[in-house]
Formats: structure tokens, C-alpha cells, sequence
């Protein structure tokens, strides 16, 4: 016979434990409440003598109950404890990152720290008897505390690097508007392979990285098209027409975003035909 005993004060998660109890589907298994001095508890006996089986079908339910009921204050503790300099807005978008993270049930880090607390659950509950469920959030998973600091690390990463960006492309936007236009139309052949410049009588502009001004290429990497930004920033053309012989892609947005109404899309005008057939792609 294996007993065990879930102490909690928390009327949600009581609540949320006894349903998932009674869809265990395992003969010889009974559940019964009491309030003792300190806590309200359920305690789960089981007669059988499948007690692996029943372990592991207990340690399932808290798991789904931990991720549910404590994942959120989790994180919200370590972004207060380990980045209190941050706003409380910064905070917000931080935490909003943290779970875009945390509920990509294909994600390494969604399986990873379902595994760290299904598997320290069985372990204790094969040698122990009961446990207060806070305590042991708090003080017992330590490996699944660690990952989601992880976690919060790489949405605060997330949450700089989409700042710095957006900062950029302003300083770029402000910078294009106050410039006058240095030429006229500039054709993009834009493919899979490295972007096509054409001048406005469609000749080749060898831009690579020789023009005078690589100051317009930040710390921030937009793609491996950095040098096609850089030489349209000097160029400073009155239209840009990219040509798309691929789909669009984070670094088309980019460019959407920089020079705004100065840009256009082109997907079937002659220009698109020719570089098609010369096998462009």
C-alpha cells in the first residue's frame, strides 16, 4: 500500500487536485480530505500493487498543477529579483516574452522543465509520505527553478535586442528624412542569394562593402544583407523598388520600416521576368 498526503491552503489548486485525482484511472486507489492544525489536505491511498504505476500517475497531475498554478509567479519573482531595474512596462513585455517561450509545447524548454519536476516528484514521492506543496515548488526544484531563470535570461535578451531595434530603425527613419535624395529610382533584385542593385538605367551597382559610410551599419545584425541597407542609406534614393523573386522576409520589413512610401513591392513587371528566367532565385 502506498499513502501520500498534499498539504495546500489554496482552494483553486485543492479544487483543480481532486478532479484530476478522480481521472485516475487505477483500481484500488481512494482519496479523503481533511483539515488538520495548519493545512488542508488530500491524501491519495492506494492498495494495489501497481505502486510505480500509481506514482507516476500522481506525479503527472502535480506537474500540470505546478506549470499551472506556480509557473506565473515564478517568473514574475525572478524578473522582480533579478531585474528590478527595469520598469514596470519593461517588466510586462519581458514576462510576455517569457511565455511565448514557456508555451511552445514543441520547444526544447516547454519538454525540459516538464521532465525536471515529473522526475524529482516521483523520486520524492516514492520515499516520502506527504509534502507541503509550496515548500516544495520552493525548495525542491531546484533544477526547474534553474530553467526558468534560463528562460527569463533569453526574454530578456529578447526584450533588449527588439528595444536597441527599434531604436535604430527611428535614428535611420530620422536620418532619411532630414537628408535630401542623393538619386533617383534604385531597382532590388531581391532572391534568395545576395540582393541585385540597378541604378535607374537598370545597371549593376557593385555595392558590397565599398561605400564611404559602413557608420550606418550597427551592433545589431538585420540579416546577412547588411551591406544592400548600408548602400541604399548612402544612396538615399527617391524610390526603391524591390523586385521579389522569393517571399518577403524579416529583412524586407526592415526596409519597409526605414524607408516607408519611398519603397514598392514588385512581384511580375519586366524586370521580375528577366532576372526569373536568368535563374535568379
Amino acid at each position: 500500500m502506498k499513502s501520500f498526503c498534499i498539504k495546500n491552503n489554496n482552494n483553486l489548486i485543492l479544487d483543480y487536485l481532486l478532479a484530476e485525482l478522480k481521472t485516475i484511472n487505477l483500481e484500488n486507489t481512494y482519496i479523503s480530505q481533511k483539515k488538520f492544525k495548519y493545512y488542508k489536505n488530500i491524501i491519495v491511498h492506494y492498495t494495489g500493487k501497481n505502486e510505480s504505476d500509481f506514482i507516476y500517475k500522481l506525479s503527472e497531475i502535480l506537474t500540470s498543477c505546478i506549470t499551472k498554478f506556480y509557473e506565473k509567479n515564478i517568473v514574475k519573482r525572478v524578473i522582480n529579483c533579478d531585474f528590478f531595474y527595469f520598469d514596470s512596462k519593461e517588466k510586462g513585455m519581458i514576462y510576455n516574452n517569457c511565455f511565448e517561450i514557456l508555451q511552445d509545447e514543441n520547444s526544447d524548454e516547454f519538454i525540459n522543465r516538464k521532465e525536471k519536476i515529473f522526475s524529482c516528484l516521483v523520486d520524492y514521492i516514492s520515499e516520502n509520505k506527504y509534502f507541503i506543496l509550496d515548500g516544495f515548488v520552493n525548495f525542491r526544484l531546484f533544477e526547474y527553478n534553474s530553467l526558468i531563470e534560463e528562460c527569463v535570461d533569453s526574454a530578456v535578451n529578447k526584450y533588449i535586442i527588439d528595444k536597441e531595434y527599434k531604436e535604430f530603425i527611428e535614428l535611420l527613419r530620422g536620418y532619411i528624412n532630414s537628408q535630401n535624395s542623393r538619386t533617383g529610382t534604385i531597382h532590388v533584385i531581391y532572391s534568395n542569394a545576395e540582393p541585385i542593385l540597378l541604378d535607374e538605367k537598370q545597371n549593376i551597382l557593385v555595392y558590397d562593402n565599398q561605400f564611404e559610410h559602413p557608420k550606418y551599419l550597427s551592433d545589431i545584425t538585420f540579416s546577412s544583407k547588411d551591406y544592400c541597407l548600408n548602400a541604399l542609406l548612402n544612396l538615399l534614393p527617391k524610390k526603391i523598388v524591390v523586385h521579389m523573386l522569393t517571399t518577403e522576409d524579416e529583412f524586407i520589413e526592415t526596409l519597409k520600416l526605414i524607408f516607408g512610401k519611398k519603397l514598392m513591392i514588385c512581384k511580375e513587371c519586366n524586370i521580375c521576368k528577366t532576372f526569373t528566367l536568368l535563374n535568379v532565385h
